[in-house]
């Protein structure tokens, strides 16, 4: 079982980058406590991964055949690509590093399932839109109907703070459901594991890497790329939400980062472009950019690497 530390190490940087980022803008709001938004995430993110994780696991075990040591080199590849973005704070898609480490292998054997990864890139392309589009239409929605209610500080605090553990927990059931795949289908694919223990495994990592160390990432999210206040962040873990769980029913793993961070340039876009960090997403694209590339390049390195052979002189 040696083989699954590469796949535990992928979920727990996928938690580590990409997880609390269904809680990061309420954090960032000052409406959660980092501890209590890590612990709501990790236990929904468990039950996702359990109740719906099997179409995406089906989608990436499709893309190309692999045997059990390309399995692993996939795996490691993509986990030590999400982990160098995370040190540097920037947000990136862990789907795009998996499918890039699949991308490397599949070149390897000559065999990749072309309309299976351009259903991938069309919905990648369609994430951060779709996050942007429906944070727009909820905040005009949402906020109809919440200055309908004429509630009083006190009230609106606790409501607002109600709303937010209600879709941070919705936001993390998706991830769950939709990025387990992204942790243990190369292993499905190669026979080691079946879809059940995938997703108990992969969502058990996912849960461990909220836990410990996704706090960098947050900051970049809710507070360099635009301000937000507490309703603001409501429409942005909403919307998060129901984008990635859109992409969950198609069946095709997709980044919460890159849908939480279309969600708050929504909102940006609302309150006036000059209130967007253009640096800072421009950094983020540029690390959305780059990841695929770096991750496919790894595992076509490692794979190389690993199979080098000492031929002694004549």
């Amino acid at each position: 079982m040696l083989s699954l530390l590469g796949g535990v190490f992928l979920g727990w940087s996928l938690g580590a980058n990409d997880a609390a980022n269904v809680f990061g803008t309420a954090v960032s709001a000052r409406m959660l406590r980092f501890g209590t938004a890590a612990a709501l995430a990790a236990v929904f993110v468990v039950i996702g991964a359990l109740m719906e994780g099997q179409a995406a696991i089906d989608t990436l075990t499709g893309l190309t055949r692999m045997g059990l040591s390309q399995a692993v080199i996939a795996s490691v590849a993509a986990a030590a690509t999400v982990s160098a973005m995370t040190l540097l704070g920037q947000p990136v898609s862990t789907s795009q590093a998996v499918v890039g480490a699949i991308l490397g292998i599949g070149l390897l054997n000559g065999q990749l399932n072309l309309n299976g990864l351009t259903k991938v890139l069309l919905c990648w392309l369609g994430t951060p839109v779709g996050g942007a589009l429906m944070a727009m239409v909820l905040f005009f929605t949402l906020g109809t109907l919440y200055n309908r209610l004429h509630l009083n500080l006190f009230q609106s605090d606790f409501w607002l703070r109600l709303a937010l553990i209600l879709a941070g927990s919705y936001g993390a059931y998706a991830l769950g459901a939709n990025n387990v795949a992204n942790v243990t289908a190369v292993f499905v694919g190669a026979g080691l594991l079946d879809s059940f223990q995938a997703a108990l495994i992969g969502g058990g990592s996912i849960a461990a890497g909220i836990l410990t160390f996704s706090r960098p990432v947050m900051a970049t999210v809710g507070r360099r790329l635009v301000a937000l206040d507490p309703f603001s962040a409501l429409v942005v873990v909403l919307s998060l939400a129901v984008t990635v769980h859109f992409y969950t029913l198609l069946g095709v793993p997709v980044s919460t980062s890159q849908a939480v961070v279309g969600a708050v340039l929504g909102i940006g876009l609302i309150k006036g472009v000059n209130t967007v960090s253009r640096r800072t997403l421009q950094q983020i694209c540029l690390a959305w950019f780059l990841t695929p590339m770096v991750s496919c390049c790894l595992s076509l390195a490692i794979f190389f690497a690993t199979h080098l052979r000492y031929v002694p002189p004549q």
